[in-house]
């Protein structure tokens, strides 16, 4: 039986009570309703008598907020909110990219006019990286579409590409656009980042505010720098204990959405706290936002420290305010792990909460093993998938393909030394293994894209994937089935060719 959640009617205000049981899934989690800081009471004899005054002027009792109420409350210049509250918020950054920017630019001409100058060119991001190495004419015209619009307002963050024959000789283009924020350091804690892509909640890692928005709200953004927002209240995952060497963030984040389903955090906030989460790296802690999205979630936010300041350093020179959550801030829910006990997972096809233990699910044949996407494209995704095939020391037994997020992630694979590899790069691993040459950074088969995209499923396959959705034709072929799963269980099935629990591999 799965942990109680509480339900959206749920009072923000009940007194802390646990609600559910442990799951007979994972003996780790529990639920409680969100807890009442009560306030002091306050004693008086005889009190004086006071004359009466309207209820207007006797001010509100102070109370705690949540990040992302703090965020949202510095961006539109209030002292307090509450959740259900609809605000204009004042937007730190906007990025768009070559599928949702002809459809945003195309809306704030339309209602700004021909002529109109965006609101701030030096707010505004924008990053060619989805449909990008295809021969697709209408996927090719969206990239002339949003440089055009680049050059003609003077955009200073266009990170352009024009020869598709080589993305090297394009010093300016990145990949794909989440990671490329993050390492051209325009995520910072305490702002608000709003793209228009789903996964924009991906810098939620870095402590800022950031989601995804669609074209209509984002040429209103362009041409104003404001959105109406409405404030969600905020779910607390609570995750503690050391994490197991064969566990990586993927599987905390399909262990949560397994637990809480697809619409368990629908227009919520999730806040992810505990020594498990403070001992990540950046780039997991990305992985652990990066999904939120596929519980429902408006946002999902980390508490920024020493680990994110420290990633931060040399990327940016604006000055940022991290915010932090008051002890007394109110949560609609909250979940707790031990994170000890935890085992690898995968969602099974077609939903990203259909989850099932790895090793449940070791007689499923796979024809194809699939590692890149924001999701798990990053440079510790990588590192992590050359761990298990060093260990190994087989060849893999299905085509797996390499996807990196960006440049910088590709450069990586051929220059960082993998830790206990004698001084080899990923790139020499994956060679060694048979695995295919890394692939040109973009977005790659994440979502399918046009029929001659690099390792698109074009026929009906069963493939092990680091991406983060599997809803029937997302890679491409509709009757493709799907398992998402960390780098460690993508690397370890494609040594089998079955879906297989790390553990065998992972020294």
């Amino acid at each position: 039986m799965a942990a109680t959640v509480v339900p959206p009617h749920a009072a923000f205000f009940g007194a802390k009570k646990e609600i559910g049981t442990r799951s007979s899934f994972s003996p780790s989690i529990s639920a409680h309703r969100c807890r009442k800081h009560s306030l002091n009471k306050v004693l008086a004899v005889m009190a004086p008598t006071q004359p009466s005054r309207a209820p207007a002027t006797t001010g509100s009792v102070k109370h705690g907020m949540t990040m992302t109420e703090k965020i949202l409350a510095k961006s539109s210049d209030r002292a307090k909110l509450e959740p259900g509250e609809n605000i204009w918020v004042n937007i730190d950054v906007l990025m768009t990219h070559d599928v949702c920017g002809p459809g945003t630019i195309g809306i704030f001409k339309k209602e700004f006019g021909k002529n109109a100058k965006v609101w701030d060119r030096e707010k505004i991001v924008i990053i060619p990286d989805h449909y990008i190495f295809t021969s697709d004419e209408r996927a090719n015209r969206n990239v002339d579409i949003i440089r055009d619009f680049a050059l003609e307002q003077n955009i200073k963050y266009f990170y352009d590409i024009k020869d598709l024959s080589n993305f090297k000789v394009n010093p300016d283009y990145k990949g794909v656009c989440h990671v490329a924020l993050a390492q051209e350091g325009h995520c910072r804690p305490g702002e608000v980042l709003l793209g228009t892509d789903s996964h924009t909640c991906n810098a939620g890692a870095f402590g800022q505010f950031a989601t995804g928005i669609g074209n209509t709200d984002a040429g209103f953004v362009m041409g104003t720098g404001k959105l109406l927002l409405k404030v969600p209240p905020t779910m607390r995952f609570v995750l503690d204990g050391e994490m197991p060497h064969y566990l990586l963030a993927k599987d905390l984040i399909l262990q949560i959405i397994g637990e809480i389903t697809v619409a368990g955090a629908t227009y919520k906030s999730m806040e992810f706290v505990g020594s498990t989460v403070e001992s990540l790296n950046m780039e997991e802690r990305m992985t652990l936002c990066n999904m939120v999205v596929e519980a429902g979630g408006k946002n999902g936010v980390v508490p920024p420290d020493e680990t994110t300041f420290k990633y931060l350093e040399g990327k940016t020179s604006v000055d940022y305010e991290p915010v932090y959550s008051d002890e007394s801030a109110k949560y609609i829910s909250e979940y707790r792990f031990d994170v000890s006990k935890l085992e690898p997972v995968v969602a099974k096809p077609h939903s990203p909460d259909n989850r099932a233990l790895a090793r449940e699910c070791k007689d499923v044949k796979i024809d194809r093993v699939y590692i890149g996407s924001c999701t798990g494209g990053k440079t510790e995704d990588f590192m992590a998938a050359a761990k298990v095939f060093l260990a190994s020391g087989k060849k893999v037994k299905v085509p797996t393909f390499l996807v990196p997020a960006t440049q910088k992630v590709w450069m990586d694979l051929y220059s960082l030394p993998v830790p206990g590899s004698g001084g080899k790069t990923c790139s020499q691993i994956f060679e060694e293994a048979g695995c295919d040459t890394p692939a040109s950074p973009s977005c790659g088969a994440c979502l399918g894209g046009p029929r001659d995209t690099y390792a698109r499923m074009n026929e009906p396959m069963v493939c092990v994937s680091t991406t983060n959705r599997n809803f029937p034709g997302r890679m491409g072929h509709k009757e493709g089935q799907i398992y998402l799963a960390s780098p460690y269980t993508a690397a370890a099935s494609a040594l089998t060719g079955y879906v297989t629990d790390p553990r065998e591999f992972v020294p």
